[in-house]
């Protein structure tokens, strides 16, 4: 069996290895608050998250990809193409070992900058530091502070509205009845224009700006008028021992599983080439000899990608979301569904501004944010400095690993 093919093997177990870490620590930014809200069993959650995190990343993930090492360097100025397959193979393995330690301590990392900081170690060990595009580098460092700060101001003002207009009025239901079809407009806008901006699928629908805004404000404005008529109906049931307060929360409870499920689905379409770019990128150089500017995506590699997504959420998908939806600060719906609005707020505007995010810090910061909204006692610092930690030492530690790995792979095969 010829080298090329033994390296497409081993990275596609690999790319599975990357997908199934993938899945285990990016739920949490899907499931962490409706879980720690109790608006949704754990169970519930893991089984819709990797149901829909499996649905986006086979029919709604890119088919049309752009290689992923193309952003961080220039492979065009490797010339042994051998070289090029150890070295996604390296950062493959290196990536989703280092997701995977995250993961097994609870501690919520970024899969892209994991993936990143590999091919950024390959890169210069195989091509040296001029093959390096290290203004994407300088923006992804600055993505450690755009996505958490972003993601916290966002959901604290969300949150402190709330509290405000709704949960502390003097008519709690009036109040709800005024302002919670709002919310619920808002966060359907919110989730027409990610879908049709921010996953591959809606991309290639090629909506003009205006046309996106226009669906999605109609949208909302059909839910303002159907909500506030039948507003009454929905907190009407009556609940032994419920009171004003829990109707306003199962509301609210309402619309934090629906935009959970929203992320669930837009986090397997957009996160699924974090572990298949490198795959995709092996497999033309082993059945073409070289890779080009654009890739057309086989289906049998989306679909290795969605079932290691699928089953890292179903086996470990737990532990990094009683972290982030527990260990942090304290979560109900009315904070979840703030929490909720904030990420996805978040990484929606900086996409269409062009800066570079991660949807884990936008959710981290997101819970933050509504901790510091009760006070600073509200947030335990020491779990949110071992998650900045790890965050730091994302791109260095899986950078080194990879070139570990590649080093013994470039003595042992080349």
């Amino acid at each position: 069996m010829d080298l090329p093919v033994i390296i497409l093997i081993a990275a596609t177990l690999c790319g599975f290895l990357m997908a199934f870490s993938l899945g285990a620590n990016d739920v949490a930014n899907s499931m962490a608050s409706p879980v720690a809200a109790r608006a949704i069993s754990i169970r519930k959650a893991i089984v819709i998250a990797a149901a829909l995190n499996f649905v986006g990343a086979v029919f709604l993930g890119s088919h049309v990809a752009a290689t992923i090492c193309r952003g961080i360097i220039n492979p065009d100025a490797i010339s042994d193409p051998r070289v090029l397959m150890l070295g996604m193979f390296a950062a493959l393995l290196s990536s989703g070992i280092w997701v995977l330690i995250a993961t097994y301590t609870a501690l919520p990392v970024s899969s892209t900058h994991s993936i990143v900081g590999s091919i950024l170690g390959f890169g210069l060990v195989a091509g040296g530091a001029e093959v390096v595009h290290w203004w994407t580098l300088g923006g992804i460092v600055l993505s450690w502070i755009i996505s958490p700060f972003f993601g916290a101001l966002i959901a604290y003002m969300v949150f402190i509205h709330i509290r405000k207009t709704i949960l502390y009025a003097h008519k709690m239901l009036k109040a709800a009845r005024r302002w919670t079809p709002i919310w619920v407009a808002l966060t359907l806008i919110l989730v027409i224009l990610s879908f049709c901006y921010k996953t591959p699928f809606g991309q290639r629908l090629n909506l003009a700006g205006w046309q996106g805004i226009t669906i999605s404000l109609l949208a909302g404005l059909v839910v303002v008028i159907m909500i506030r008529r039948y507003f009454p109906r929905i907190i009407s049931k009556k609940v032994a021992g419920q009171s004003r307060f829990d109707k306003v929360e199962e509301v609210f409870r309402r619309m934090q599983v629906g935009t959970a499920c929203y992320v669930a689905l837009s986090q397997g379409a957009n996160d699924v080439a974090n572990a298949i770019g490198p795959v995709i990128a092996i497999y033309y150089i082993a059945t073409q000899g070289s890779m080009g500017e654009s890739l057309a995506v086989p289906t049998w590699i989306l679909v290795v990608g969605g079932i290691g997504i699928a089953a890292g959420i179903a086996l470990m998908g737990h532990k990094v979301m009683g972290t982030v939806g527990e260990r942090i600060t304290k979560i109900n719906n009315t904070r979840g569904f703030a929490v909720a609005f904030g990420s996805a707020t978040t990484v929606l505007m900086a996409s269409n501004l062009g800066l570079p995010v991660s949807t884990t810090h936008a959710t981290v910061g997101s819970v933050v944010g509504v901790g510091l909204a009760r006070g600073f006692h509200a947030v335990d610092f020491k779990v949110l400095l071992k998650i900045l930690l790890f965050w730091v030492l994302t791109i260095p530690i899986a950078g080194f690993t990879c070139i570990v790995i590649f080093q013994i792979l470039r003595w042992s095969f080349l």
